[in-house]
Parts: structure tokens; sequence; C-alpha cells
């Protein structure tokens, strides 16, 4: 592909609700014609066996068979569910919602035994259980139950047009099969009722042809479970690892604090640092409130309130581009006397942000500048002189992963006949096009509820004069590709998924799809975060016994301020220790022991992708075994960040103010060079993030970049 190679892709954090909810059931619903409600379901316990469960799961019953006939006529699932919507189209309005208790009247209640929360579907507001097996003829048996009437009526359509299927008919049904079925939906949450009881089911299906085939399940990923009393059980050796920092080492914690009180010291960190900084960072803080952990946006303004409290000195603990960005952040806040330290005296890079200096990357711009009016869209993980340099070249405007949707859509309303090119991360411009995409199949409706100057018209347009770069990434995202995505289809898809997004399109589908069930999130580390937070959230105050299974779709050292988040969300509840017993799986997507190579032939070309080949990976100091790498290539920790290491965090902050000289090698870079239009790097660099800052204060590009954009940079000096 063309490094300009245009593509098409829809949505932003924000924007992903509408649209998910959207793709989900694109149809209105046309609701149902019932097969007999009356029929035969399997009643009893013993006839059931809950199959594929999780490692959290209690142990299902011994599967006995079932009853039915192997003679018996069974309906295709597909033309049952036809069927079922034939006849609720049938019905008024008024009358649906009475069809669908009836159907719930005739579900055959679970026992009590079989209402725990293994047998959990989760995603559902209300409590449902589902059951399902293989019986002799080869044939699945269903059966489920909840506690709300309506959910129940939903349970027995799907277990009605299901039940006595082959395994393969169960997995042929399509999601889109359900859209007519949203009888007397009401709340999007009963909505997603259907569509989670019928992953259950899948889930199922899979199993039993896997047993028929003889393969047993895999070996599951690696995971921590958070109880309601803040203990955590490590499952798997990575997870092992990272559990033993969550209790961190006092006299290291104190050691820490007395030199960040007596120097007056304040710590910016990435979400991706080490577990075992992150540890001591988390407990630190309660002791010293001038320590942030977040993503890379969020550590300069927070470098920046930590210089007007009083802070002399600000330790960085990220890549080096992140460094350079406090660096200059406070220097334009008027700070210049505050000292800004790295955690490595060798240079601390990103595959992302090497991406963007390329000159393939200079190629793509100038394709750019040829192509007026052109608006170059630049992901916040670069270095400060890339910013500069492609700002000359083509106007530029930085974004996260939480407003690149919403700048893109912005920035084609407000420019007639725009051209936006985004990198460098491919999949995430990849995931761009993909989600414009899916919003050229939604109304004109629902596309102005997302951005009211937009609607089917402009959207194709759009996508046409939307480009990214096609050769650079995220070295950790890259590990969830096609294996990670169908063991998770496998063994994990009826769990909550999460994805940064930055993974690749497989992934990126796979969350979205979940996502439409409310079961899924898109978007940066902080969604992530706030997902896994607003579910048990729900959870909590439901206050029934739950086992929530998240798995993780980014950098695994998330775990760590997940866990703190989680910790003290179970807190904040009165009686948390004796109410419902809630546990939080938080699933690592990697191998079970995670080990990585040690060795490397330096006659290698030094040239070569890191992305592309494990071994190279230990070419970066820090890597050690156990660093989290997948079932496919790729690890689940930034070899980078894990150069920010505990020693030189202590080092550095009992060393300063280094008067000796001593810490000038961790010195953040002031760039005091020039761009070709002889301007300041450090000015014209910080000139895309205020860009930024002003779009998401007003929700409209700067005046100073549309006019940039239109007339050119030589219209108007940077």
């Amino acid at each position: 592909m063309s490094p300009h190679h245009t593509t098409s892709i829809s949505m932003d954090t924000s924007t992903l609700a509408a649209v998910a909810s959207f793709v989900a059931f694109s149809t209105k619903p046309r609701l149902l014609p019932p097969l007999n409600p009356s029929r035969s379901l399997p009643r009893t316990r013993g006839s059931l066996a809950v199959c594929c469960s999780h490692s959290h799961a209690s142990p299902p019953p011994s599967p006995l068979p079932c009853t039915a006939s192997d003679e018996e006529e069974v309906a295709p699932p597909r033309l049952r569910l036809r069927l079922l919507a034939e006849e609720f189209g049938a019905l008024p309005d008024a009358d649906r919602a009475r069809r669908l208790l009836a159907y719930a009247a005739a579900l055959p209640r679970l026992p009590q035994a079989d209402r725990v929360a293994a047998n959990r579907v989760m995603g559902c507001v209300t409590q449902v259980w589902l059951l399902g097996s293989c019986d002799r003829s080869g044939r699945m048996r269903f059966a489920a139950d909840s506690d709300s009437e309506l959910s129940r009526g939903y349970c027995s359509c799907l277990v009605s047009a299901l039940d006595g299927a082959g395994p393969e008919e169960v997995l042929d049904v399509d999601p889109a099969d359900l859209a007519p079925l949203g009888v007397a939906a009401g709340a999007r949450s009963r909505v997603n009722t259907w569509h989670n009881v019928l992953v259950g089911m899948q889930k199922r299906a899979r199993a039993a042809i896997a047993a028929r085939e003889g393969r047993r399940p895999g070996e599951p990923f690696p995971s921590l479970v958070i109880g309601r009393d803040g203990a955590v059980r490590a499952q798997g050796s990575y997870a092992e690892a990272k559990a033993k920092f969550l209790s961190p080492d006092q006299s290291k914690i104190s050691e820490l604090v007395n030199a960040l009180r007596e120097k007056q010291i304040g710590i910016v960190a990435h979400f991706y640092m080490d577990p075992e900084v992150q540890g001591i960072l988390t407990a630190a803080k309660r002791q010293w409130p001038h320590i942030h952990i977040s993503d890379s946006l969020v550590m300069a303004d927070s470098a920046v309130q930590m210089a007007e409290a009083g802070c002399k000195y600000i330790a960085v603990l990220g890549v080096d581009f992140m460094s350079e960005n406090v660096r200059a952040i406070l220097d334009q806040a008027g700070f210049t006397q505050v000292g800004v330290y790295r955690m490595s005296s060798e240079q601390i890079g990103c595959s992302l942000a090497d991406a963007a200096s390329s000159s393939a990357y200079t190629h793509f711009l100038k394709t750019a500048s040829r192509s007026p009016p052109s608006l170059h869209v630049i992901y916040i993980n670069t270095s400060l002189e890339t910013k500069a340099h492609t700002h000359e070249l083509v106007p530029t405007i930085t974004c996260t992963s939480s407003n690149v949707v919403a700048t893109i859509l912005q920035a084609f309303a407000e420019i007639p006949d725009l051209n936006v090119w985004y990198g460098p991360d491919s999949y995430m411009g990849a995931n761009i096009a993909d989600l414009f995409k899916r919003m050229t199949i939604m109304s004109d409706e629902e596309i102005t509820e997302i951005h009211p100057d937009h609607n089917r018209k402009t959207i194709s347009s759009l996508l046409q004069r939307l480009h990214y770069y096609q050769n650079g990434n995220c070295i950790v995202h890259d590990m969830f590709g096609h294996e990670v995505v169908e063991k998770i289809k496998e063994e994990y898809c009826d769990a909550f998924l999460t994805a940064h997004f930055e993974v690749p399109g497989e992934m990126f589908s796979l969350s979205m799809e979940a996502k439409t069930r409310g079961m899924g999130v898109v978007g940066s580390t902080q969604n992530i975060l706030d997902f896994i937070k607003y579910h048990l959230k729900q959870a909590l105050d439901r206050n029934v016994d739950d086992h929530l299974q998240f798995v993780l779709g980014t950098e695994s050292g998330m775990i760590t301020s997940i866990v703190a988040a989680v910790r003290q969300l179970f807190d904040s509840y009165e009686s948390s220790k004796e109410g419902a017993s809630i546990e939080v799986e938080i699933v690592f997507p990697v191998s079970s022991d995670a080990i990585s190579k040690t060795s490397i032939d330096d006659s290698q070309d030094s040239g070569s992708s890191v992305a592309n080949d494990l071994e190279q990976i230990n070419i970066v100091p820090g890597v050690f075994s156990g660093e989290g790498c997948s079932i496919h290539g790729g690890c689940a920790s930034c070899p980078y960040m894990k150069m920010n290491s505990l020693e030189s965090l202590l080092k550095i902050c009992q060393q300063l103010p280094g008067e000796d000289n001593s810490l000038s090698v961790y010195q953040a870079s002031r760039l005091n060079a020039k761009t070709s239009l002889g301007k300041l790097v450090a000015e014209v660099g910080c000139e895309p993030i205020l860009h930024m800052r002003h779009f998401q204060a007003t929700k409209r590009l700067p005046d100073k970049l549309v006019h940039q954009v239109i007339h050119g940079n030589g219209g108007e000096p940077l």
C-alpha cells in the first residue's frame, strides 16, 4: 500500500457509544412471532453441563444424556428466529410485551443451585443465568433464567429457537438475526440481553464441537482476581509476577517519600510503567500528593500543577518524548527553573515516535503538502521535534486516542474539501477509517447525534479524503493479532473486552462487536480504566454475587492502576466486607509463562523493525524474562517503559540537585535547535499541542490553524 493510501474508519470514545449501539441493532425492532411457548425445554440440572467455563467457575455438573428422541425433527435456529420475528411483528405494540411475558411464564425455573455467579451472563443489568450442553444425539440443550420477567421472556425465546439445534447451527446464528427481536425493549440494556445470551450459547456450542473432535480446552490466559476484601489471587506465572509488586516494600516507600518531601520533587508516570515502580508510587502517593500516574497527555498538565504547588523538580517516568513535552510545557508556563529528569542514562525510545521521524513519514507529509487544503492530525505519542518539523510541512494538530475521531469530524465540518492526514499509528488509522465506514450505514438522525454538522452524505464524502500512514505501530499493541483474537473468541467471548485504539483491526472489530452489546470499550488507557470502574460500580449497586471478567487489550502495566481503582471502589461502599461476593478478574491475553528470549545475534541489521522480531526486543535494556509474550509474537509489556527502574528513580531523587553535574545525562532535553524556517523547535512543536487544547476547550479548531490550512503555512507565520 502506498503511504498516502486512503481508508475509512469511524469513531471516538464519546462517539463510539452511539455508533456501536447502532451497529448492533441497525434496524428498527420489527417484533416477533412465537414458536409454541409450551414446547418442552430441558428441565433437570443433570441434563445440562456448563461448557468452557473459566477457571473461576465452579466445576460443572456431570453431563447426562437428555431424553430427547434422536429422530425428533427440529427446525433450523435461523428459521425459528424468523418465525419469532413474524409472530411479534404481527402483534399490535400493546400486545408485544404481553406476549413476551407469556414466553417468560413458559420458561422453567432453574434450581437455586444453578442460579450462581459461575452461570451468570455478564453484561445484563438484571441477573441472567445460562446452562447448556450437548445431548447424546449431538444436539445442544439449553436452559436459562432471570430475576426479571422481561429478560426471562427474551431467554425463553432464545431457548425455544436454539434448543435442539446442532452446535454448528447455533454458531451459524448471526447477531443480526436478533435485530428484529427487540421486543418491548425499551431500555438498551434489555436489548443487550438477546445478544449476550446468544454469545453464551455459542460459546457452549464451540466447546461441544471441541469435545466431539477430541480437542482439549486450551490453557487459560493468566489473570489477576481482586476480591471484595481487596485481596488479589494470581492465576498463572505471569500474573504472579505482576501480583508480587502490588504489596510493595515499605522501606522502599519510606525511602522514596523522604527524598521527595525533602527535595520537593514531583513525579509524573505513564500507565505503562513497570509494575514494581507503579506499586511503590501508588503507595507513596498516600504520603506525598505530588505523584501522578496517567496517559501521556495529562503528564505535562500534572507537572505544571506540581510546579505551581512548589515542586522544584519533576521526575518523568516514561519515554523520552514525554520528558521533552514536560520540559517544553513547563517552560511555556513560565517554570523554566524547575528541573525535569528522565530515569535512564540511555535513550528511551518508542516505536511510534521512531516511525514518525522516519523519511517515509516525511514523504507521507510531502504528499499531503501537495494536496491542499490539508490538515495533519498527529498522535500525541511523538517527539516535540517531529511535531515541529511536520507542522512546517503541513498544518498540524495533535490528538489522543480518546479525541482523535471528534477532532477529525470537526475538521471536516469546518473546512470545505479538506484532506486529513493521520499518523503515525497505522492500526489506529485503519480503525478510524473502519469506524467512519460503519457510520455510513447509520441514519442521518443517528449521525447528527454524534456530530450536528454531519450526515451520511458528508461521512461518505470524507472517507475519500481521509488518509493514514501505513507503516507505524506500537510494539505492544501489535501483539493483539490473529492468534490472540481467535483464543478470545473461543474462550473469552462472554467476558468484557477492552481494547486500546492502537490495536490491530481484528481485536478492534472484536471489541467493537462486544461494545454493541454493552460488553466492550475501545479507546484510551483512561477510557479502559473508566469502563472497568463503571461496571464494578453497577455490580456494587446491585449487591448480588458476581464475577466480572475483563480482557485487558493494552499494555499490562495498567494492572497497578486498575487494582488500585478497584480496591478504592470496594472500600468506598459501606459495609463492603459484608456485602455480596463480588470479584473482578483481569485477564492478560498472553502465553501462560510469558518467557521472552534472552539472546540475540549482534550482527543483525540494526535498522530492522523491533516490532517484527521478538528476539530483537532484547536489544533494549530493561527487558527480562516473563515480560508477557503473546501466543503469536509481541509482548504485553513495553520494553522501553521498563527502562525506568526503581533504582534509577531512587538514585536521582537522592542525588538532586546534582550540583556536581553528575545528573546531567538524566536531564530532559531542552530543544534549542531551530526548524528549517528558523523558529525554535520547542516553540513550533508546542503549537500543535496548543491547537488540541483549544479544541478540547471549545470543540472547534482554533482560527489560526484553520487559516493555516486554507491559506497554507506561508499565509500566516507559525
